[in-house]
C-alpha cells in the first residue's frame, strides 16, 4: 500500500490535487483498489465505492473531485472522496475482494470516510461487508462524531428502513433527484411536462428511478437503454412494466417486451431525438468520438462523469447545455447527509419535498444563466460550489 499527501492550500478545488490517495493491491486476487480523498471538510469526506473491470486511479480521482464538488454545491458540511476496485463485480470472489479492500481502508472508514453504493456495488453488499469486518454501518465515521452514537445509529437505521413505492427510500431517492433535475430543466426552458420527451441510458438504481418518477410526473420517456440494447416507443414507453422485467443487473427480459416497442442496439440511444437525454449508466458515455450523434436538446448527467470535458465543449458549441453530475445526481448523497444530521426523518414525503425544492432551485439558476448569458451550466454550478466551499471551510459538523 502506498500513500501520498498533498498540501495544496488553493480554494480552487476543481483544479487542486487530491488531499490524500491510497493504492491497494489485493493479496489474494491481485486486484488493484484505490481511495482518493479530494477534500476533507470538518475532517471528513463522503463518496461511494465502485467495482468494475478496468477501474483506474484516474477514474477514481475524477469521481472524487466530482464528489467534492457535489457536497459543496449542496452546501453539505463534508468533503468528497471515492473508492474504486478494478475487478468484475459478477465474479464470485467479489465479496472477498471488497471485504479485504474495506479492511485495508479501516483507518479511513473509522474516522474520515463515509462510503455508499456505486457502480457494481449495492448498498446491501456494503452493509454486509461492514458487518463482516465489524463496522456498524457505512456512515460509521460520521456517526462516531455524534454525542450519542447509539441514538444516531438508531435514527439512521430507521431512515434507511423506510419503504416507498415498494422499495427502500435510500435506493430510489437518487433517481428521484435526477427526475427532479429533468423537470427543473422543463421549467427552466418553459416546456410543458406532458410534451417533454426524455431518453435514458441505463436503468439500474439511478436510471430506473429517474424513469419511474418522470413517468409518474407525466413526462414521456420515449427510449431507454440497457446493456442488451435500446427500447423505443415515440408515444412513450410503459415504464412500470419494463422496470418489472429487469434482472439483478438492470437488464430487461427481451422475450417479454411488448411487440410494438422497437428494439435497437445499445448505442442508438444517443441518436434518438429528445428534449432531455439522461446518461445514467457509465462514466464517459458521451465522448469526443460519439458526441456528434447526440440528438437531445439538453443533457442531464445521472452517471458520474458521464460526459468528457472535450465532448461537453462540443455540445456547448452546438447549443446543447449539460446539467452536470454534481448537481443532477447528488440526491442520494444529500439525502443521506440530511438523514444523518436529523434534517429529514421517516416520512418519505419530507425527503421528496426537500430534494425537489433543492434540485429545482439549483437547476433554475443554471438554466437562467444559460438562457440569459450563454454561460455553460457547469461553470455556473462550479461557481456555486466554490462559494459554498469557502463558507464551509472551518465550519463545525453538527450531528445530533
Amino acid at each position: 500500500m502506498t500513500l501520498t499527501h498533498s498540501t495544496d492550500p488553493s480554494h480552487a478545488f476543481v483544479d487542486r490535487a487530491p488531499a490524500h490517495e491510497v493504492t491497494w493491491v489485493d493479496p489474494v486476487t491481485g486486484a488493484h483498489g484505490y481511495l482518493v480523498v479530494h477534500t476533507l471538510v470538518c475532517g471528513i469526506a463522503t463518496g461511494g465505492t465502485r467495482m468494475r473491470p478496468g477501474c483506474t486511479r484516474d477514474e477514481v480521482a475524477d469521481l472524487a473531485r466530482g464528489m467534492a464538488t457535489k457536497t459543496a454545491a449542496f452546501g453539505l458540511p463534508v468533503g468528497g472522496a471515492k473508492g474504486g476496485i478494478d475487478f468484475d463485480p459478477k465474479d464470485p470472489r467479489a465479496f472477498g475482494v471488497l471485504s479485504r479492500f474495506f479492511d485495508a481502508m479501516r483507518p479511513w472508514l473509522d474516522g474520515h470516510w463515509v462510503t455508499a453504493e456505486d457502480l457494481g456495488v449495492t448498498q446491501q453488499l456494503i452493509d454486509d461487508v461492514f458487518e463482516e469486518i465489524g463496522l456498524s454501518q457505512s456512515f460509521h465515521a460520521a456517526i462516531t462524531r455524534s454525542p450519542d452514537p447509539e441514538a444516531t445509529l438508531e435514527r439512521v437505521h430507521a431512515g434507511l428502513a423506510v419503504m416507498t413505492d415498494g422499495l427502500p427510500l435510500g435506493d430510489i431517492i437518487g433517481g428521484y433527484g435526477v427526475a427532479q433535475a429533468c423537470l427543473g430543466v422543463a421549467e427552466g426552458f418553459d416546456w410543458a411536462v406532458p410534451e417533454t420527451e426524455v431518453t435514458i441510458q441505463g436503468i439500474g438504481t439511478m436510471g430506473g428511478g429517474a424513469a419511474w418518477y418522470l413517468h409518474e410526473a407525466g413526462a414521456r420517456v420515449t427510449a431507454i437503454a440497457d446493456a442488451r440494447g435500446t427500447l423505443v416507443d415515440p408515444a412513450g414507453l410503459d415504464i412500470p412494466t419494463l422496470l418489472d422485467l429487469r434482472d439483478q443487473y438492470g437488464e430487461i427480459d427481451r422475450s417479454r417486451v411488448p411487440s410494438h416497442v422497437q428494439q435497437l442496439d445499445r448505442d442508438a440511444i444517443l441518436q434518438i431525438t429528445a428534449d432531455v437525454f439522461v446518461p445514467a449508466a457509465v462514466s464517459y458515455a458521451i465522448r469526443e468520438d460519439n458526441v456528434e450523434g447526440v440528438a437531445a436538446r439538453v443533457v442531464v448527467e445521472a452517471a458520474n462523469a458521464a460526459t468528457t470535458w472535450g465532448a461537453e465543449d462540443t455540445l456547448t458549441a452546438r447549443g446543447i447545455p449539460v446539467v452536470p453530475d454534481f448537481i443532477a445526481n447528488t440526491g442520494a448523497a444529500a439525502w443521506a447527509w440530511w438523514l444523518l444530521q436529523g434534517q429529514v426523518g421517516t416520512d418519505p414525503q419530507d425527503s421528496f419535498r426537500r430534494l425537489s425544492t433543492e434540485m429545482r432551485s439549483k437547476v433554475a439558476v443554471l438554466a437562467r444563466a444559460w438562457r440569459q448569458e450563454g454561460t455553460p451550466m457547469r461553470d455556473t454550478a462550479f461557481a456555486l460550489a466554490a462559494t459554498n466551499l469557502r463558507l464551509l471551510e472551518g465550519a463545525q459538523i453538527v450531528i445530533p
